[in-house]
């Protein structure tokens, strides 16, 4: 801002008086003043240099001071994903001192304190734009050479309890950080004895740090069971195998049973088995009509029974396709019960129940799927269709027409005995989504062929869904892939498809999609779908380009900063000894989300190549939306693969962050690393709009307000129109607030991943004349802090005021406004919920018949959905604004800045919220664009 400083930034502090601003340092024209936001100043030539620039020395002759060499040249050691950003050699460190105050200056090759000029910075957060530099991250730039530091100075050569506080909560996200959060962090990976006792962090334990567990990129509280599982079973997506017998190809491949073994610890939930007669009366395993070897079924049962729960408590689906004549059939019978025995699931359904059990209720039991007789059957067999995978698969062979064949089907005689085990999961064929609706059970269960599945998300995307929140549907890849290819789960799985059988056998892409989705939950191979695809009356087409209703769109930004120990590809020729690395981000989900981009190459360095490329993706969907890091070799021949890893969105951890790569077969390679910062908000842009050709301030004409669709049924359009005034108003609260907190983030020079209390602590040195005497104070004895003068103001805080006065001037409206709104958006979602049950005849009364009454339909329940997610905005917007003002009580009282402090309330720490980095909910629209060349 042109009001801090002549480049658009506070004026700095000198760098060898207090941390109280003079009026010669208010007078210089560089900019220094450090905030946590996530930025360092980077050198992009620098890298690789193995040395540090003398201070003064701007020719580029390098002092004799290695950087971060174990003995030999270019040889990193495990800190060298840090060292690498450096600033010319002479790093800036900008700390907060005990009582909040800032304290500048520089770390030269032999330690000693020197003045460092800089006018610009360069972005270290995931934010495209300039911004400051951070106190906390900076100092990892400070610390180059650990021998340095081996004694702690004055000068604030590490970080304290309370640096480290700030950075933990600020800039990784964490919630409820004390400064014994602080403490136990220096204790644990601190490695000198001085720093332990004196509660101080060096390089080497902010090394550590940062490379230990608490820093995956990975959330660990996903690491173990934490949705919800006492949903019915047609809620979760299941990790499913195909024909997990299979070791290799489709048609000649061998059969083993270690298939079984390898999908079930790696927690597959859903197991096939093709049975058939076999020799000496022992059923055998092998796919029909091909050259697959056979193995004996007994001996598969065996190691479903030993290893079906060690992965996972939660139920086992046994897809059994049965092949059999009665005679084997009854030893089948035989085997399951003797092997598992009270493990099978025999309960037959409740006729009152509407929905499945849920997993919780199924814990430990192994759900058969297969044919099932009539229930007036009283025989010892009947007679059923017969289902064959393998003779589509033969067919397909002799035939070069991709087309899909009808296959007449067959009838077999069904042993009542292994019926009877059959109960939740009774195979049955799919006809059509009507037909379904009418007359289909929920423990009735249809598999689709890849290619008619494509169809049906194709042309009936919305049908597809509101099958899937009631049915359970298993996905079965296509005859053509004989080589044991994958379909992409990705494409079924935005359907509601919650069984989508893979080829465990074959890496790639897309079990790499499917091993990454299912890390959620604690890899127990069930992951509850998203709420919209779950809710009766809600409104999703899965083909969607677009924002979905009643969901907030987040922003992803992701800052690919460097990596680490890259080894040269498996497969690759020997055009050179030293990888050529880039990377590239792929966001995989509903169609609006599908993107990637990629990194520019880094010329000969597998070792720590420095990337430094920021990357922005908006997710429409986050629930449904997976990340995918690919690192790559541009020097190749034959295989250019290095390694990858995939996650959730939904699992990503903010901050600093270290992604672990595997390898093409899922194997993790040792000690390779990218080093990453991962930020989410909710708008687009920030910093500074004149930087950006952007201004993320949305103006009431260029506001996307919520609209109901017309159902030309009147009574329910009348219900309908009487909410329109409320969520115009409830959009302009939101907005509102929105804009005000943006204005006072560019005020303070910071981007949109930035907070409040980031905000001001940026703002704190400011706030304070040259005599310590503050200039203004925090009112705290109010719900709603004021922002006091304590004398003559200059413009620059002049304007400080009014902006933070609009701040607490939206937030208590739409906290006042908050409970009447709300009330009338869900009182006209209940009245509108009571036609409901009569929505059909209300539509044939009023003359609506084919194509007229499934719009109606459809426009009932994309009104619904918008109604519950906009109740959903204005409530997230409401914590928002609560988190807010806890943020800037907290704030004021770390900087001293505060007055009328009730007794007992000085500490502030058990006050903390969360930092904001999750995402806040509001719904992006096309003037959010990049208009110029920043774009």
């Amino acid at each position: 801002m042109a009001e801090f400083g002549k480049d658009g930034c506070l004026p700095p502090l000198n760098p060898e008086d207090t941390a109280v601003p003079s009026d010669e340092a208010a007078g210089k024209t560089h900019c220094e003043v450090s905030v946590l936001n996530g930025d360092c100043g980077i050198s992009k030539n620098m890298v690789g240099s193995g040395s540090i620039v003398a201070p003064g020395n701007h020719t580029g002759e390098s002092a004799n001071t290695s950087v971060g060499l174990d003995g030999k040249s270019e040889i990193p050691r495990r800190s060298s994903i840090i060292k690498s950003l450096a600033v010319d050699g002479v790093q800036l460190c900008t700390v907060l001192s005990a009582d909040s105050e800032l304290m500048h200056f520089t770390l030269s090759s032999d330690g000693s304190r020197q003045r460092k000029e800089r006018k610009k910075t360069v972005s270290f957060s995931s934010m495209p734009t300039e911004k400051k530099i951070s106190s906390a991250s900076d100092c990892i730039n400070a610390m180059v050479d650990g021998s340095e530091l081996k004694k702690f100075s004055s000068n604030k050569e590490f970080l304290d309890t309370k640096d480290l506080m700030i950075f933990l909560e600020a800039e990784q996200g964490m919630a409820q950080v004390s400064e014994d959060t602080s403490l136990e962090v220096i204790q644990k990976y601190e490695p000198s004895k001085e720093g332990q006792l004196k509660g101080w962090l060096s390089l080497d334990g902010f090394t550590n740090y940062l490379m230990s567990p608490e820093c995956h990129i990975f959330d660990p509280e996903q690491k173990t069971v934490c949705q919800d599982m006492k949903q019915p079973l047609s809620h979760y997506y299941i990790n499913a195998s195909h024909n997990t017998y299979l070791i290799e190809d489709q048609f000649r491949g061998p059969s083993d049973v270690t298939g079984y073994i390898r999908a079930l610890k790696m927690g597959c939930r859903s197991v096939e088995m093709d049975v058939w007669d076999g020799p000496d009366n022992e059923p055998v395993i092998y796919t029909g009509h091909t050259m697959t070897s056979q193995i004996v079924f007994r001996s598969v049962v065996d190691v479903i029974n030993k290893y079906a729960f060690v992965a996972s408590e939660f139920p086992l689906l046994l897809c059994l396709e049965n092949h059999c004549s009665l005679k084997q059939q009854r030893v089948m019978f035989q085997h399951l019960k003797k092997i598992l025995g009270d493990k099978i699931h025999i309960d037959p359904p409740k006729p009152e129940d509407c929905y499945l059990p849920s997993p919780s209720e199924l814990k430990g039991k192994i759900l058969l799927k297969g044919k099932k007789l009539s229930t007036n059957c009283t025989a010892s067999e009947g007679e059923v269709t017969d289902e064959d995978e393998g003779a589509e698969m033969s067919q397909r062979i002799s035939i070069e027409s991709a087309e899909q064949q009808t296959i007449a089907p067959k009838n077999f005689q069904l042993s009542k005995d292994l019926s009877d085990l059959v109960t939740l999961c009774k195979s049955v064929e799919f006809k059509d989504f009507p037909t379904s609706f009418q007359n289909q059970k929920q423990w009735e269960l249809c598999s689709f062929n890849e290619v008619f599945a494509s169809r049906c998300a194709s042309d009936l995307p919305g049908d597809f869904v509101n099958y899937n929140k009631k049915y359970l549907a298993r996905v079965y890849p296509s005859p053509m892939r004989i080589d044991s290819s994958n379909m992409n789960p990705q494409d079924f799985w935005k359907c509601g498809c919650q069984i989508v059988a893979m080829n465990y056998q074959t890496p790639g892409l897309m079990m790499d999609l499917n091993i990454g989705w299912f890390r959620q939950n604690g890899n127990c191979g069930y992951v509850l779908r998203p709420a919209i695809m779950r809710e009766h009356v809600s409104y999703f087409s899965a083909n969607t380009k677009d924002s979905v209703p009643g969901v907030s769109p987040q922003l992803l930004h992701i800052k690919i900063i460097s990596g680490q120990n890259f080894p040269k590809p498996k497969g690759s020729g020997a055009k050179g000894d030293v990888v050529d690395p880039y990377v590239y981000v792929e966001i995989h989900g509903i169609p609006a989300d599908c993107a990637e981009q990629r990194t520019k190459t880094v010329n000969q360095n597998g070792d720590n190549p420095l990337f430094d490329e920021s990357f922005e993706f908006q997710i429409n969907l986050p629930e449904l939306a997976m990340v995918r890091f690919v690192v790559l070799d541009d020097d190749y021949i034959g295989d250019e693969f290095i390694g990858q890893y995939t996650i959730p969105f939904e699992c990503l951890q903010p901050g600093f962050r270290h992604v672990p790569l595997q390898s093409l077969t899922g194997e993790v390679l040792q000690h390779t690393l990218l080093f990453v910062h991962v930020a989410i908000t909710n708008r687009r842009g920030g910093g500074k709009p004149h930087k950006r050709g952007l201004s993320v301030r949305k103006g009431k004409k260029s506001r996307e307000y919520a609209s109901m669709r017309v159902l030309l049924i009147k009574a329910l359009d009348d219900v309908f129109k009487t909410v329109l005034l409320p969520l115009r108003e409830a959009t302009d609260l939101r907005e509102n607030m929105q804009n005000a907190i943006v204005s006072f983030k560019e005020l303070c020079g910071l981007s949109a991943v930035a907070n409040l209390k980031q905000c001001i602590l940026a703002l704190s040195p400011r706030l304070t004349g040259t005599d310590n005497s503050p200039l203004l104070l925090f009112n705290l004895a109010e719900q709603y802090p004021n922002l006091e003068p304590q004398g003559l103001l200059p413009e620059v805080l002049k304007k400080v005021v009014t902006t933070y006065d609009m701040v607490i001037q939206t937030s208590k409206t739409l906290l006042e406004s908050f409970e009447g709104l709300y009330e009338r958006i869900l009182q006209t979602q209940k009245a509108a919920m009571e036609f409901h049950e009569n929505l059909h005849d209300l539509a044939v009364k009023e003359g609506l018949k084919g194509r007229k009454l499934h719009k109606a339909v459809e426009s009932f329940t994309w009104n619904i959905t918008v109604l519950k997610g906009q109740a959903d905005l204005l409530k997230h917007a409401q914590s928002e604004v609560q988190e807010n003002l806890r943020q800037i009580h907290y704030s004021a009282l770390t900087c001293n800045l505060s007055k009328g402090v009730p007794a007992g309330g000085s500490s502030g720490s058990e006050s903390r919220g969360r930092r904001s980095m999750d995402a806040i909910p509001e719904k992006a629209t096309a003037e959010e664009e990049l208009t110029d060349e920043d774009n």
